[in-house]
């Protein structure tokens, strides 16, 4: 404590925030700190004050450096931060389900609605789900109307054209296919101590989704 104190006291631009998240606001930044994505008071400013990158419509961290389209339609599950990292796109537009605990790396491409072939001035909708602790790699794309079971694990760069609903697996390539089936046995769940789906709270996510989310 004394060492944070002298810390806070070298640096006194960082105690206005110290002090902040103190309040019953930012319980979430205080509750999450087990997640495999941190959250910060900085980040957070960043994303819903300053709105930096235009994301201040999702409820969940995005970097600046990505862009979320039609946040209504995504449901992210507990620590699964779509466009947390940098350079990503996501586009909602079909709906797009991600499952708990499930991490998307830095230029990943999501997207649940194309351009109709003979008429590009109309959408058609795919939706796309994600199931719990999967890991989409580095520069993925995942296309419209694909779902990928639990434990899954997309190989960066992949395009992902088809679906893989049984999940525990490994996939890769351009277009992805099947490189390795994980052993279900091995694979661990967890949870953490206290559960957010993005910045709310999950046990208040049910009536916060019937209210806001179109999905």
């Amino acid at each position: 404590m004394k060492q944070s104190i002298n810390y806070l006291l070298r640096n006194p631009l960082r105690i206005f925030p110290a002090l902040l998240i103190q309040l019953p606001y930012f319980k979430f930044l205080r509750e999450t700190t087990d997640y495999q994505n941190v959250l910060s008071f900085s980040f957070w400013f960043k994303h819903k004050v300053l709105n930096w990158g235009g994301n201040k419509r999702a409820y969940w961290p995005v970097h600046w450096t990505s862009k979320v389209h039609d946040p209504e339609n995504i449901v992210v599950g507990v620590d699964a931060y779509p466009g947390i990292m940098n350079g990503c796109y996501i586009q909602g537009k079909g709906g797009i389900t991600i499952g708990d605990y499930s991490q998307i790396a830095p230029n990943v491409i999501m997207v649940s609605a194309n351009h109709d072939v003979y008429d590009s001035r109309k959408h058609i909708l795919q939706p796309v789900i994600i199931g719990k602790y999967c890991w989409i790699g580095a520069g993925a794309k995942i296309m419209p109307g694909v779902e990928l079971g639990d434990w899954t694990i997309v190989g960066a760069g992949a395009v992902v054209t088809k679906s893989f609903p049984e999940g525990h697996c490994i996939i890769g390539g351009v277009p992805a296919t099947l490189i390795k089936e994980l052993q279900k046995e091995n694979c661990i769940p967890f949870r953490n101590k206290i559960e957010y789906n993005g910045y709310i709270r999950s046990d208040k996510f049910p009536a916060w989704r019937k209210k806001h989310l179109k999905i």
